[in-house]
């Protein structure tokens, strides 16, 4: 497919997981991708990986907003616009409220919530005019998650800034959704559970596996194309029916 064909594309911390594998699919179906991350190396290894001449790189941090006004800087001397915008660098916080210090909260909130913002904020001015915005939320937003306070939270603020910027965006006919993944192997979920605890979690899933980024990265290049022009304000589950169903060995 080449739906994304004289497209321009920005994926924030696509260096590993569910950014690199969007990233890797919205090449593969012809877009030129911006992809951003902290880590010099990590950044240099995710673009040998790719292996493409339609890859920029931009090292930087979303929660620091002089990085993100030189990355639009970057991308409107490459390609003078963006047509998608897959807001995606996030952190994993998991403890209970009264271990949870201000530094953490910080830290979290900083990435999670402030960067997503400041990212979209900042590069509406490059969006084209039919151009897509997709959030990567997360399934914690719709259930709860002992220990997943803060991070809930903060995935659950930017879940509603795909409803209220559907509205602001609307008529420019920019459209804005988020994606909610459930269990997904990324180096983020094997920090957090351990090989010991992954068939117990896996066990919670209907679908019976956990996912994969490819599986998040087919949902994002569906939201961003133009097969997707009529939702708009949206969050699309991608959990294998973890938040929606409960398997019968379970029960």
């Amino acid at each position: 497919m080449t739906r994304f064909e004289n497209k321009t594309a920005l994926v924030t911390g696509g260096t590993s997981g569910m950014g690199l594998a969007t990233a890797r699919r919205l090449l593969s179906e012809g877009a030129h991708v911006v992809i951003t991350g902290r880590d010099k190396a990590r950044l240099d290894s995710a673009v040998e990986d790719l292996g493409s001449d339609r890859v920029l790189a931009v090292q930087g941090d979303v929660s620091d907003l002089d990085d993100l006004s030189m990355l639009v800087s970057a991308i409107r001397d490459r390609h003078g616009r963006l047509d998608v915008v897959f807001a995606n660098a996030g952190v994993a916080s998991f403890a209970p409220i009264p271990d949870i210090t201000e530094a953490e909260f910080d830290r979290v909130v900083d990435i999670n919530f402030k960067g997503v913002f400041f990212t979209i904020q900042k590069t509406i001015p490059l969006l084209s005019d039919d151009a897509a915005i997709v959030i990567n939320a997360s399934w914690t937003l719709h259930r709860g998650l002992v220990t997943g306070t803060l991070y809930s939270a903060t995935k659950a603020a930017v879940h509603n800034l795909a409803h209220t910027l559907a509205a602001e965006l609307g008529p420019r006919g920019i459209r804005v959704n988020s994606v909610s993944p459930g269990y997904i192997e990324t180096a983020m979920f094997h920090e957090a559970v351990s090989e010991e605890v992954k068939p117990t979690v896996a066990a919670e899933v209907v679908s019976g596996r956990l996912g994969t980024s490819e599986d998040v990265a087919g949902a994002v290049a569906f939201l961003a194309s133009s097969e997707a022009s009529y939702v708009n304000g949206q969050d699309l589950i991608i959990d294998g029916g973890l938040v929606a169903a409960i398997p019968g060995a379970l029960v």
